[in-house]
Formats: structure tokens, C-alpha cells, sequence
């Protein structure tokens, strides 16, 4: 096992202990419990993509929903976000900025990663509230859980990100 497997596999774990013991017992405003799990999908590395890290999205995303007792959203939302990834970063990035062996979201213009974090944050609370409300009726719920969570999901991000980029 190399030093990144070890990296991510500590990042994996870490990121799932944060979200059950942490995160999940936040709740402001009843709208905003931020899933800050999510920033595994940006962080992993683009070089490295290959079947393992749509599985270990899934996991991540199951392991979240095991212990929320969540039914699967999480799952179904960290999937759909880990396999679309590349598609987004291919609309927002030229061509020569688009070298998967050397990409790092933090060495991205800050505009462009603040785009490709909103975007897939968006996406991924879109589904988990459509999954957890399922009905036409609720959408005003969705909309509104889905926004204010995902502005305080991504300023967490963010912020998080500032600092890794930093420590580098």
C-alpha cells in the first residue's frame, strides 16, 4: 500500500467519522446540516480514477447512510456526483487545463473550483432532499433545504480547502 492509498483510506475515514459524530448533529435553522462528506469526491485524485473510487463513493456514501438511518440517499447522491465529476470538470476547464495526471482542485482558479464545488454540492443535495421528500407537493421543502445547505456546504469546502492548499 502506497502513501496515497493510505491518504485517501485515512481521508475516507475520517471524513465518515466527522459527518456521524460531528455534522450530523447540527441542525441550524432546521434547513442546514451541512454534508461536508462530500469534499472526498474533490479530493480524490483525478489520476487515480478508475472503478474504485465509484465504489468507494458508494461506501462513503452508504457508511453516511448507515449511521443517519438515511435509507440510501446519501448513496444514490455521492454516486451520481462521483460518476459526472469528469463530465463537469471537462464544461468548466479548457482543453489544456484539463490534464488529468497533474489537476488538483486547489491549484484551480479559484472561480473555477468555487464552480465545479457549487455545482456537484447543488446536485448532490438536490437528490438526497428529492429522495428523502419524493413528492411534487414538497418541492418548496427541497428547494429550500437543498439551497441553504448547500451555501453552508460549500463555504465549509471552501474554507477547508484554503487551508489544505495552505498546509501544501
Amino acid at each position: 500500500m502506497n502513501r496515497d492509498n493510505i491518504n485517501i483510506a485515512l481521508l475516507f475515514i475520517g471524513l465518515i467519522l466527522l459527518q456521524i459524530i460531528v455534522l450530523n448533529n447540527i441542525n441550524f435553522l432546521g434547513y442546514i446540516n451541512p454534508f461536508f462528506y462530500i469534499i472526498f469526491i474533490f479530493l480524490y485524485p483525478l489520476k487515480k480514477i478508475d472503478s474504485s473510487f465509484i465504489m468507494l463513493s458508494f461506501f462513503l456514501g452508504l457508511f453516511i447512510d448507515i449511521f443517519s438511518n438515511s435509507g440510501g440517499t446519501n448513496a444514490a447522491a455521492t454516486l451520481l456526483i462521483a460518476y459526472i465529476r469528469i463530465p463537469v470538470l471537462k464544461i468548466i476547464l479548457d482543453k489544456r487545463e484539463l490534464e488529468y495526471s497533474s489537476l488538483n482542485i486547489s491549484k484551480l482558479p479559484f472561480y473555477k473550483s468555487l464552480i465545479l464545488i457549487a455545482v456537484l454540492t447543488f446536485i448532490h443535495h438536490f437528490v438526497v432532499f428529492s429522495l428523502e421528500y419524493f413528492k411534487w407537493s414538497n418541492m418548496n421543502i427541497i428547494l429550500t433545504k437543498t439551497s441553504l445547505t448547500s451555501i453552508f456546504t460549500i463555504v465549509l469546502i471552501l474554507i477547508s480547502l484554503t487551508f489544505v492548499s495552505r498546509k501544501r
